[in-house]
């Protein structure tokens, strides 16, 4: 924890989803050193593996569910050479449902899929990219992303932790998901909380009022690894919501960053952000005004980012 006293994340989530063969290339190279004009100065790479339903124990990666190995390593090595520090990101995404739904019985029932099965897959996806993460040198691993109905499996998780441990020397975190900061357990099992805080307009000093007794609790460092607003009307008040309609609007997404960044300002434990998010395959600068997505790149946000990141 101490190597990470007074860091401050200037940070972007660069890559989303990881689809295989969109990494590696001169465009996604082009993109992640855009991220340097508005002042990121930590990426968090992240990438998706497969699981069939909600209640499927196999979470599939690797082949054509995920970006390759050496596209994940050429990430990071990009990242480090334009002067980026990394956290590396794997989630599970699930073809039916949202990631949070993930669930099983309590306990373990005789010829159904359980919460042992899916740790014990879980454990091996998350141990293997771990292991890349220490080889290539990235500061931080996320061990989990918005496993809101696993968070009550302390047992397991610190599990996964002490072997993520094994492998990799560096700093751990996991990202809750939003309003679950006050739920989360074993939060002493890793070094830095994290979480999702697509809070809406109008809710920041109540939330962030919410989540500070947290951090005395558990005397660990905090940055929100997610956040974020697109760029159409009524984003601001759902701002979770990707899937949200509504016309576009670059000033919708500027003026919930002002509020974002100046609520969290006067809160000296909130030590940065992970904004989402930028593609590997950016947009043309001449449609920003017309994108309607999380990514900042040549949109009114961008000045709003510069100014608080550099």
């Amino acid at each position: 924890m101490s190597s990470f006293a007074g860091e401050r994340v200037n940070g972007m989530t660069w890559g989303w989803v990881g689809e295989p063969g969109t990494w590696a290339t001169d465009e996604a190279a082009s993109s992640m050193a855009k991220m340097l004009d508005v002042g990121v100065s930590w990426a968090g790479i992240a990438f998706a593996a497969w699981q069939e339903r909600t209640f499927s124990t196999e979470v599939r990666f690797g082949g054509e569910y995920t970006v390759s190995d050496d596209e994940v390593r050429w990430a990071i090595r990009e990242a480090k050479r334009l002067g980026m520090k990394v956290v590396l990101k794997p989630v599970v995404n699930v073809s039916d449902a949202w990631r949070g739904h993930i669930a099983f019985f309590d306990w373990d029932v005789p010829g159904e899929p359980t919460w042992t099965g899916w740790f014990a897959s879980y454990t091996r996806f998350i141990v293997h990219y771990a292991t890349i993460a220490a080889e290539e040198g990235a500061e931080m691993f996320c061990v989990g992303c918005e496993m809101v109905q696993s968070d009550k499996r302390a047992d397991e998780w610190r599990e996964l932790v002490r072997r993520v441990r094994e492998v990799y020397p560096g700093l751990v975190t996991y990202n809750c998901d939003k309003y679950q900061e006050d739920r989360v357990t074993w939060w002493d099992a890793v070094d830095i909380i994290s979480s999702s805080g697509y809070y809406p307009t109008g809710q920041w000093e109540a939330q962030l009022d919410r989540i500070a007794p947290v951090l005395e609790k558990f005397d660990r460092p905090f940055f929100f690894m997610e956040v974020g607003c697109p760029s159409r009307e009524g984003s601001a008040a759902l701002p979770n919501d990707w899937m949200l309609q509504g016309a576009p609007s670059e000033r919708e997404q500027a003026d919930y960053y002002e509020e974002m960044f100046s609520a969290c300002a006067g809160r000296e434990w909130v030590q940065g952000f992970m904004l989402w998010d930028w593609p590997a395959r950016l947009y043309p600068l001449e449609q920003a005004a017309s994108n309607t997505d999380y990514c900042p790149y040549g949109k009114e946000a961008s000045a709003i980012l510069q100014r608080w990141y550099v």
